[in-house]
Parts: C-alpha cells; structure tokens; sequence
C-alpha cells in the first residue's frame, strides 16, 4: 500500500524477493495540470508495469474494499507512504500490518518527517519499521536503520537515500517476522515530535530569524515546495544560499555588496543567496539572477 514515488523502490524490492505480492493498494486516479487529466499515482505505473493487480479504493473503510482485501487472504499488509489505515484493514492479515516511516520515530510522527528534521538540524535521520495500530506512527518497532544528515545535504537528496533504505528494512523486518525473531520495541510518546504535512507557503522566508535557521530553511524546503521570499509582489525561490553573521542588522532590508552578490539583512547577519528562480525563468546562480533583475526601488523582501 503506497502512493508517491518514495514507495516504489520497496516495491520492486518486495517482488524482487521470495516475497509474494498480491497485489497493490493505492490512491484513485486523479485530475492533474491545466487539462485535468487524470494521472495514476507512482506506485500504480510501477505495480502495471510490473503486471500487479491494482486496488484503488475511494475509502478504506468501503464494505467492498474490505471484501476485496478478505479475498486474497494475506498474511501482512506492507504499507509506504500511504493513508491512516482503519482497524478493518489493519487488523485483516494474520501478521497485521507494517509500516516503512521516514525517521527515527517517536521523532517526527506525521506526514513530512524528512523536511522537519533538516528544518530543525538534526544531526541523523533513518527508517523505522512498526506495526500500525490506532494512532498515526505510534505502534512497536521492529527495526530502525541510522543515517547522518551532512551539512549540504537537503529534502531531495535525503529522500533518494531513505528511500532505498526503507526497501532495504522492509525485507529484513519481514525476514525477522517470518523466523519469528522480532523483539518489539514501544515507543517513548513523551519524546514524539510531529511533523505536519508541508504547504505550498511553508517555505517563505522569515527574515526576523537567524541566517542558520533560514539556511535549514532552504535546506528543508528543496526542492518542495521551495524555500522563497517575495519581491515587488513576485515569488522568489532561493535554492542555495550561505549565511554571514554582521552586527546592526535591519530584517528584510536588500543590500547589494557588489554586482555579484545579494545581501538580505536577517536577525544576526546576513543571507546571501546562491540559486534563485523568478516566476517564469530557469533556476540561476545569483550572478545571473541579478543580471536580469531590475532591484531599483526594492528596499526590502516581504
């Protein structure tokens, strides 16, 4: 059961072991761009290219899904990146159901655990493995697997790694439930932290915080939805960025220090872009960016 490109290395793992996968579970079809056609989720285009059975349920609580999902009698439900699954679902197989969670859980329960643990500089991020049960990301673990979050490392490349890692940990918490040599791990909920699902407007730029905070900030946010300010009404998408502390600060104040770099004053110094995108024109390095932007008038970014 999955949705988004992040589950599809699990599930060619799943049908590249002695696994058998019966079938796949995911989201309807939906209307997408200026036509409103209808596009098949990730994990579907993989499952018919891998000629699966596709299930794509409106609600999981719908007497028929539920009958469906009876009749292939399975032992385990493997989910990745998918819906809040029902007790009738969960509690369906012999084994339950697993989950495959981008963090290091209780750490980072909810829908964007990758963007909010670069957000919060965290040092290391990983997979954990558990069984689902009532509450959103609360059940045992079964595994956890560890990665280091380096300096320049953003949303997207963290993605590419962990979703690889949680194919990985899927088969061998799946081999450890087959040999029956699980010890299940309860969850601390006194240490959860959540991780709410990410906006298109999560990414704009404070300025009233310090140049670290908005460097997690760009960090977090690449390449979705993208970390931004706004300038003379327009949306500007900043894709790198390096910070310098200075004293006397004015928030949001533009400063050019030379013909090649950009300053914007933050709360301890100053936030000097790299790779900036305008509505409309390619992402550029910052040298390009202020060739072709006009910034007479511009006193400050909102």
């Amino acid at each position: 059961m999955g949705t988004p490109e992040f589950a599809v290395p699990s599930l060619e793992a799943l049908v590249a072991s002695h696994h058998d996968v019966l079938a796949v579970v995911t989201v309807p079809d939906k209307p997408k761009g200026r036509g409103q056609v209808l596009a098949m989720s990730e994990v579907k285009k993989k499952a018919l290219e891998l000629d699966l059975p596709v299930i794509q349920p409106k609600k999981l609580k719908d007497p028929v899904f539920i009958k469906t999902l009876h009749a292939y009698k399975p032992d385990i439900f493997v989910v990745v990146a998918f819906k809040i699954l029902p007790p009738e679902v969960y509690e369906l197989p012999r084994f339950g159901a697993i989950n495959a969670h981008a963090s290091l859980l209780p750490k980072y329960r909810g829908a964007a655990p990758i963007h909010w643990a670069v957000y919060n500089g965290e040092k290391e991020t990983g997979v954990s493995i558990f069984q689902i049960d009532k509450k959103v990301d609360t059940g045992n673990i079964i595994l956890q697997e560890k990665i280091d979050i380096l300096d320049d490392d953003n949303t997207g490349t963290l993605y590419g790694v962990l979703q690889k890692i949680s194919a990985d940990a899927l088969l061998k918490a799946l081999d450890m439930l087959e040999n029956d040599k699980i010890e299940y791990l309860p969850q601390d909920d006194s240490e959860a932290t959540p991780a709410p699902k990410v906006k298109p407007d999560t990414g704009k730029l404070d300025f009233s915080r310090t140049g670290e905070e908005l460097s997690r900030a760009v960090r977090a946010f690449t390449p979705w939805p993208g970390a931004y300010f706004e300038l003379d009404g327009k949306r500007i998408k900043v894709f790198k960025a390096e910070v310098e502390t200075h004293s006397d600060t004015q928030p949001g104040k533009i400063e050019l220090l030379s013909k090649k770099q950009l300053a914007i004053h933050c709360k301890d110094g100053w936030f000097l872009p790299k790779e900036l995108q305008s509505p409309g024109r390619k992402r550029m390095d910052v040298v390009s960016w202020l060739n072709g932007t006009d910034l007479k008038g511009a006193e400050s970014v909102d």
